[in-house]
């Protein structure tokens, strides 16, 4: 009780501090301020902050909920956001942990396998929620399937490398339960589900143009077959259709280094159709839509939202334009709105 108090009373003050700080910025703006002792600088805001606060503070929120009052005085950010959290409604079910005496938080678990050596990256992550399952991809071609399994993770890797290409992205195909990764000029598909894991690979080469994302296209009803969308650095976004017959007639013989089959583009119909006029940054089929999008740092065709139809005609496309492009957006359905970001 005495620390929920004495919370209450440092929220206080620090809700006063922000309000002076607004009232100064806006008197700034309007050139009817003057300096004074009182005035409230940044090493100010973040002593006094610290002072109310202590260790729950960290210098990057203090930093950051700072440049937002500064920018922008009109629309203050809410407190939690001096943590670093936002509110969030609890469902009731778990009583607060003792860490946790302000906010209620969700417990996670860490996973300490490492899937990436030093000098790699993560370059794709997708979680599979119906197989309770999330695929990472690295750069330099680590592809890691992380499975929860009777309350804990386990996980099993393969390393891809041909030709020094780095991978771009990754996805999951849910009919032919393969997982899908894109290189600089190849399509990886690999079969997760074999015993001989780090050999049973396909790679359809060449691909003309630099891939940068993939992502697949979820239907109902079509068991033997998936949809895989692409986007590259030239603009262009691609439509690549895989069925189980694909594997076996147009697959030639593995190279002797990999023990990868390959299959020649060629061999495949791949419409594909210049939307952008800069890289495709981003390709997402939004099924709740029944659309496909993909942003560009295109400062004209920044995003492209439509039928995936819109990829074998030459009909108009519904498109927006934002300065410097858009390098990232995200679907909410229960908003229903696309988030973009720039």
């Amino acid at each position: 009780a005495l620390e929920l108090i004495d919370f209450k009373n440092a929220l206080e003050q620090f809700q006063n501090l922000v309000e002076k700080m607004i009232i100064q910025k806006t008197k700034e703006s309007s050139g009817l301020y003057t300096k004074d002792d009182d005035e409230i600088d940044y090493d100010k805001f973040y002593t006094t902050t610290q002072t109310l606060f202590g260790p729950a503070v960290k210098d990057q929120n203090i930093q950051a909920f700072f440049r937002k009052i500064i920018s922008n005085p009109d629309e203050k950010p809410e407190w939690p956001e001096i943590f670093g959290c936002f509110l969030g409604k609890s469902d009731g079910t778990s009583p607060p942990s003792k860490e946790s005496v302000i906010f209620l938080k969700s417990e996670k678990q860490q996973i300490t396998h490492s899937v990436v050596k030093r000098k790699d990256v993560i370059k794709g992550m997708v979680k599979v929620p119906l197989l309770h399952f999330t695929v990472t991809a690295s750069q330099r071609g680590v592809i890691t399937v992380f499975s929860k399994q009777r309350k804990s993770f386990f996980s099993y890797s393969f390393y891809f490398h041909q030709d020094a290409a780095w991978i771009t992205g990754c996805d999951y195909l849910p009919n032919l339960k393969y997982i899908v990764a894109v290189t600089e000029s190849t399509v990886i598909l690999w079969d997760y589900k074999s015993k001989e894991r780090e050999n049973n690979g396909f790679v359809i080469k060449p691909m003309k143009n630099c891939l940068l994302c993939v992502s697949t296209v979820t239907t109902p009803g079509h068991l033997a077959k998936d949809t895989i969308l692409m986007g590259d650095d030239k603009g262009y976004v691609y439509l690549l259709t895989m069925t189980n017959d694909d594997f076996i007639m147009k697959q030639s013989k593995a190279d002797k280094e990999s023990q990868f089959k390959f299959m020649d583009s060629e061999s495949f119909d791949i419409p594909k159709r210049k939307l952008h006029d800069d890289w495709v940054v981003k390709i997402k089929y939004i099924s709740a839509l029944k659309r496909f999008a993909s942003c560009s740092t295109d400062s004209t065709n920044s995003f492209v939202l439509d039928d995936i139809n819109r990829l074998e005609d030459n009909l108009p496309v519904k498109e927006f334009s934002v300065p410097k492009g858009v390098n990232a957006f995200t679907y909410c359905g229960k908003a229903k709105v696309i988030v973009t970001g720039g």
